[in-house]
């Protein structure tokens, strides 16, 4: 393990005890973005002590993130808190996204209680665990997940299996093997998709334009 990834792993570390601390809190503040996104006390805090962690240890590097932004895309891309939504209403289903010069991938869900990680050239995990994607290339045998601000046309039904999971997890689980495709919603910020990229190309895979695939599924017909 490079000692930059082993950094961001670390980072995930400090993230995941803010955000847990805060999970289905009765007091938890929520507000709207000027986007109609919802934002919680939880998505600042932990952004800004990734920050604050980033200059004092990683002093220089550039650093982009959802809550307070930045123009600079070669350093650090930070998404505090992936599925705000299912957070805010007390879903498991969030995760910390950090990525790092477009190499180091770290996704850590601590309320499903897995992380998945990933270097580029040294293939992706989950809790230590090599994964890859599955060889499936039919689609009456695949399984395809959808977003739900993206649904799925009639052909995809011609799946084997068809479901509505959405942010980070779909992808997740396209790197694990678990499912074959997963489409997003479109016009993701580069703060959603980086680690994803980087973890489902080294588990095997394909991701472009908010979609990921095993690589031998022809996914052109479902989009």
């Amino acid at each position: 393990m490079s000692p930059d990834l082993a950094f961001a792993l670390s980072l995930a570390d400090d993230a995941d005890a803010i955000s847990l601390a805060r999970f289905r809190a009765h007091d938890l503040r929520v507000e709207t973005k000027p986007d109609l996104t919802p934002v919680s006390e939880a998505d600042r805090e932990v952004e800004a002590m990734l920050r604050e962690r980033l200059a004092r240890e990683r002093p220089g590097e550039a650093v982009l993130g959802e809550e307070e932004g930045g123009e600079d895309a070669s350093g650090w891309i930070l998404d505090p808190i992936d599925g705000t939504r299912n957070y805010t209403r007390g879903i498991p289903v969030w995760a910390t996204l950090i990525a790092y010069a477009e190499r180091i991938a770290v996704v850590s869900a601590p309320a499903l209680g897995r992380r998945w990680w990933a270097e580029r050239g040294a293939g992706a995990f989950v809790d230590g665990t090599p994964i890859h994607v599955s060889a499936i290339d039919e689609l009456e045998n695949a399984t395809v997940l959808y977003g739900l601000e993206r649904p799925p046309p009639a052909r995809a039904y011609d799946a084997w299996h068809t479901r509505g999971f959405g942010d980070f997890w779909a992808h997740m689980l396209v790197a694990e093997g678990a499912a074959e495709a997963a489409f997003d919603a479109s016009g993701l910020k580069i703060w959603d998709w980086a680690p994803m990229k980087i973890l489902v190309e080294e588990a095997g895979g394909r991701y472009e334009d908010s979609v990921s695939w095993n690589g031998v599924l022809d996914v052109s017909e479902l989009r």
